[in-house]
């Protein structure tokens, strides 16, 4: 069977290895240079799974800029679209999932449709009725980066959602759940059929609530700073608590990557008629952290201070949204000279970049990592981070 996937970012691609272990599976991205290293078996994410997958010659997958050529004769098409903030409380922007949907439905009008994309709550609903197809589906992601191709075989559930209440939408949705157990190497996780606006509020709800434990534990963990507290044994107290566990407990600069920031706003966006509290704070929770941290260097009195890493976390390749980044900007307004040690790139941006990793160390002052590494364990006198269990 043909399976097409739109977009060849962590989502997409993992999908698409996860599918292509058992159909012939066409992977659409607009991007040549994406498109050619899949097709030469070289993974254009950090992802060790991911890297392991594409040199199997057993995975039928390949990869094109084609819309015709991925779509034309799929029975599934998965898309797996960008869907970044448009800004300010102006929610996400859906243009690139709604032209994939019109391409897909124009190559191959019988294709069930699954949004993997992160989309407002209601929006499945809405553009089956605003296109007039009814076999459109919302299928949640819960994958981490640089493990996203392991959640995708080790997944904590699969939910598949659909707006029309009927026998046959409900057979397609349980047969789409299927095709995603059926890579996969937990065949017994739990499977969910639901409305599609359910759905769409799982991922969101989700995501913020991990935003909020984040936001809670670094809370925690400043008001420890501020009062000589060792907030590794105050976190390991709480933890011991089975309702509260020793997981998702790691103080850091701030959340940020692909999924929590954009998603936190997309959510208090929807609560813009919802009388609360709790969804803003967490926005607003996150950027008073960053804040929180950067004066705690500014009080070091560094002349120059050393950023190690602008990923998000050890074994990422994400810049995107990184809450170093505030923490530069912020040094930098109070006039500090700010040098970056980051491998995956060949010129800094508006930053002065330092790839040599001895001179690194050597001119700076004080070296910020919001996750300590082993090459940085001998140079812990000059280290301030946060990473108090040394896990993402």
């Amino acid at each position: 069977m043909k399976i097409a996937v739109a977009g060849a970012g962590y989502v997409g691609l993992s999908n698409a290895l996860l599918l292509a272990q058992n159909h012939q599976v066409v992977l659409m991205d607009p991007i040549a240079e994406k498109v050619d290293k899949i097709n030469n078996k070289i993974s254009p994410i950090e992802d060790s799974e991911v890297s392991e997958y594409l040199a199997n010659p057993n995975i039928n997958l390949r990869a094109t800029s084609s819309e015709e050529d991925a779509y034309s004769g799929a029975e599934y098409i998965f898309i797996a679209a960008p869907t970044n903030n448009k800004g300010d409380n102006a929610g996400f922007d859906t243009s690139h999932v709604e032209q994939a949907i019109s391409a897909a439905k124009k190559y191959s009008p019988e294709a069930a449709i699954i949004i993997k994309s992160t989309v407002p709550i209601g929006f499945t609903q809405g553009i089956s009725a605003k296109t007039g197809f009814n076999d459109i589906f919302f299928s949640p992601e819960f994958l981490r980066e640089g493990k996203a191709l392991y959640d995708c075989l080790h997944p904590y559930r699969i939910i598949v959602g659909y707006s029309e209440n009927s026998d046959s939408m409900t057979l397609k949705a349980k047969e789409i759940a299927r095709l995603l157990l059926e890579g996969a190497k937990e065949k017994d996780a739990p499977t969910l059929i639901m409305g599609a606006s359910e759905a769409e509020a799982v991922k969101l709800f989700s995501n913020a609530y991990l935003a909020m434990r984040i936001s809670f534990f670094n809370e925690l963990d400043s008001f420890s700073e501020l009062h000589g507290l060792d907030s590794r044994e105050i976190i390991t107290g709480m933890g011991l608590d089975s309702r509260i566990g020793l997981h998702y407990n790691n103080p850091s600069f701030g959340f940020g990557g692909y999924c929590l920031p954009k998603d936190t706003k997309e959510l208090q966006v929807e609560y813009a008629d919802v009388p609360h509290e709790l969804i803003s704070a967490i926005v607003e929770a996150n950027a008073t952290r960053k804040k929180f941290i950067t004066s705690r260097i500014k009080n070091l009195e560094p002349k120059t201070v050393g950023i190690y890493r602008l990923i998000m976390k050890a074994g990422s390749d994400n810049f995107r949204e990184s809450s170093i980044m505030d923490v530069m900007d912020g040094l930098a307004q109070e006039g500090i000279e700010v040098i970056v040690y980051e491998p995956l790139l060949q010129t800094g941006d508006g930053f002065v970049l330092e790839n040599d990793f001895q001179s690194f160390i050597k001119n700076s002052d004080v070296i910020v990592a919001n996750r300590i590494t082993s090459e940085l364990e001998p140079h812990l006198d000059k280290v301030y981070s946060r990473d108090l269990f040394r896990e993402n």
